[in-house]
């Protein structure tokens, strides 16, 4: 399939698989800090930056309800309300432009994930090239709908998505105007472990849906992606923070910036080396030949002696007649003498 365009960069499995440091709220609600991590990323080869556009009211009611809380034993927000857990984790909207700008000026792409229309219409106003569907809303088709509407390179998680639903996010986003269009594996679980992740699937749903896939990667560390990008993923999608230790609301399973660095490097050496399917030596290869086994005289051999396995043997290097036809030399009487250490050749097995 072809590759994607967005600014200067391509996207594609000709490409160097594009790294997205997501900051979501890592941030702290310092802007400063905002700026650091946008630097971070930048220093340690991200291709793009991403946050996230919202409020604690584009998101959810202000509500105490039991149904407004998490109540999951494993997840790092738990028995918090969603309304007061937004609140902690947005990123103010004047913040954006110069976030974006800082971005920008450092050679990385900057872009969002809106959660609403009024969020839409605000990246719009700052000439965002692409977007991002986080997964909780890959069943919002009418946000999909304004997203796609735009024009513009759309990215989405595909966390807890059925297969039926992601037909109908598909055919609405292209329905809708959205002519590049990127599928992120994608487990909803923060941290993610690898045995619940699945990348088996990426594959399948290229061919599936024919569109590019990558993996928005909730798990530790960068062994995942790193897998990921041998079954084919195009894009690896990491949370990303200035220190683990410095807490945030997502902080707990985010990237520092030497395993950034690390996922940037490592990612591209397995797409590397994916190559094509080849036998037989490369052209680097070659010059390894003459390392092989063959065919060569141990021993002082006088003419008419007959090869044996005390005066021939097979060893490197590889300048002598093939391990193959050590049977038919043997027992062969030599028509001239040989010191140790000439290697044997065809003119030995045509002349006996």
């Amino acid at each position: 399939m072809n590759p994607i365009t967005v600014e200067n960069i391509k996207i594609g499995s000709n490409e160097q698989p594009f790294i997205i440091a997501e900051m979501s709220g890592n941030h702290n609600h310092s802007l400063d800090r905002a700026l650091e991590i946008v630097e971070a990323a930048a220093k340690a080869g991200a291709h793009a930056l991403k946050i996230q556009t919202y409020t604690a009211d584009t998101m959810t009611l202000n509500i105490e309800n039991p149904e407004f809380k998490i109540n999951d034993q494993d997840s790092l927000w738990n028995g918090q309300n969603l309304y007061l857990l937004y609140q902690q984790a947005y990123t103010p909207w004047e913040w954006h432009k110069p976030i974006f700008d800082r971005a920008r000026e450092l050679g990385m792409i900057a872009f969002s994930t809106p959660f609403d229309d009024s969020a839409v219409d605000f990246l719009e106003e700052l000439d965002v090239p692409l977007y991002k569907i986080a997964s909780f809303e890959n069943t919002d088709l009418p946000l999909i709908k304004k997203v796609a509407s735009t024009g513009k390179p759309i990215i989405v998680s595909t966390g807890m998505a059925s297969v039926s639903e992601l037909d109908e996010l598909v055919r609405t986003a292209r329905e809708a105007g959205c002519k590049d269009l990127i599928l992120l594996k994608c487990t909803s679980t923060y941290p993610a472990t690898p045995e619940n992740t699945n990348i088996s699937t990426i594959p399948h749903m290229r061919e599936l849906f024919d569109v590019q896939v990558g993996l928005s990667d909730h798990t530790m560390g960068t062994g995942v992606s790193v897998a990921a990008v041998a079954l084919g993923a195009t894009v690896i999608e990491k949370h990303f923070t200035l220190s683990r230790e410095d807490g945030g609301v997502d902080a707990a399973f985010s990237l520092e910036p030497a395993e950034m660095k690390a996922l940037v490097e490592e990612t591209e050496r397995a797409w590397q080396a994916l190559g094509k399917v080849t036998y037989g030596p490369t052209e680097k290869e070659k010059a390894s030949l003459k390392f092989r086994r063959s065919i060569y005289v141990s021993k002082d051999i006088k003419a008419g002696e007959k090869f044996t396995p005390a005066n021939i043997k097979i060893v490197r290097p590889g300048y002598g007649l093939e391990p193959k036809y050590y049977e038919k030399v043997l027992d062969a009487p030599a028509k001239k003498e040989y010191k140790a250490g000439t290697p044997l050749t065809f003119d030995e097995i045509l002349n006996s």
